[in-house]
């Protein structure tokens, strides 16, 4: 089908570092009866059209007027089984936790990523000010936990922005979070794409922020690594390590979150310093900064070296914001539930 093939390629073309990490984002294509989605836990550079999860969207409708508990993790498991009756039995694996909010978008094709030079501006104090005045033509919102609470907000401010503007909002800014591309054809998303990053490239440039991150040569870090190895046990099976760069001392994005953890270890390589640390927040550090490098650890190469990827995109993301008034880290609600989701959880296992 011609339509799963596009969005297949938008999902490869929006797939690279630059636009996403490990599984971050997300991707869907639609017609009036079904709604196709990306799985959650995967990868948009690693897609194919038939592995997009097929949803009815009568039963997605239906999450709309269902009336949910208050409780946070009870209303996400309720939302979870909508989801699942919703699937066409033709498909598997499990829909992106962003699939109800992709639905209530009219436009055929919907591109959510997060950019560090989107999240620059969407992680700054004053990003929802530079977002008025660079992006008049879209849609702020501001931080709403993801999933369920997000599709509902969402659909709400989708709403009013229509019945103000007669239309739709193509693009959709969100607070600590990233953006979400709607368009009726790949073209629409392309050159969406370009302008939010043209213009963002721009002010960078006019304050004078890089938009590399500026990384210190490293040494070598053998000794170190197999002490954090001995200090933290099966959690740190695997050790990766680069030269020094300014970590980001708080939660930045629910993705910094799920692959870094909230908060790094920085100042201090020592049994005494990890173990303080896992003492204070309830889980050995995944990232940690010493004096001549930075180490994230893992259950897994992998684990380890999402962790430190992200720790540098949060780096960036820290280092733009200086642009528009400094960053701004997620509140401790926010934090909380992110930590707490069953379905993030099930994302990290996904790419571990």
């Amino acid at each position: 089908m011609k339509t799963l093939e596009t969005i297949t390629e938008l999902s490869h073309e929006f797939g690279t570092e630059d636009y996403v990490k490990g599984g971050g984002g997300n991707t869907s294509c639609k017609n009036a009866d079904t709604l196709w989605v990306k799985p959650s836990g995967t990868t948009l550079g690693g897609l194919k059209p038939e592995t997009f999860v097929a949803l009815d969207r009568e039963k997605i409708d239906l999450l709309y007027a269902t009336e949910t508990p208050t409780d946070k993790q009870a209303r996400e498991a309720l939302v979870k089984e909508v989801m699942t009756n919703a699937m066409r039995p033709e498909s598997s694996g499990r829909a992106s936790v962003e699939a109800p909010l992709h639905n209530v978008f009219s436009a055929t094709y919907v591109v959510h990523t997060h950019p560090a030079l989107v999240n620059g501006m969407t992680c700054a104090q004053n990003g929802k000010a530079t977002c008025a005045r660079l992006f008049p033509e879209a849609l702020w919102m501001d931080y709403v936990d993801a999933g369920y609470t997000l599709c509902m907000k969402a659909r709400e401010e989708i709403k009013a922005f229509e019945d103000e503007n007669g239309s739709e909002p193509s693009v959709i800014f969100l607070k600590n979070h990233g953006v979400f591309v709607a368009g009726d054809c790949s073209e629409d998303i392309e050159e969406a794409y370009a302008v939010i990053m043209n213009r963002l490239r721009e002010e960078y440039k006019l304050a004078g922020v890089s938009t590399e991150l500026s990384v210190a040569e490293i040494g070598d870090t053998s000794a170190s690594e197999a002490e954090l190895s001995e200090w933290i046990g099966s959690d740190a099976a695997e050790v990766k390590s680069s030269g020094v760069f300014e970590a980001a001392a708080g939660p930045i994005t629910p993705d910094h979150i799920v692959y870094s953890k909230s908060v790094p270890l920085i100042g201090g390589l020592s049994k005494d310093a990890v173990e303080s640390f896992k003492a204070n927040n309830g889980y050995f550090p995944r990232v940690i900064v010493a004096s001549d490098a930075v180490f994230a650890v893992g259950t897994s190469e992998k684990v380890a070296e999402l962790a430190l990827l992200l720790a540098q995109d949060g780096a960036l993301v820290q280092q733009l914001a200086k642009a528009f008034g400094g960053i701004e880290f997620m509140t401790d609600d926010a934090r909380e539930f992110i930590e707490n989701w069953e379905v993030e959880a099930y994302r990290a296992k996904q790419m571990s």
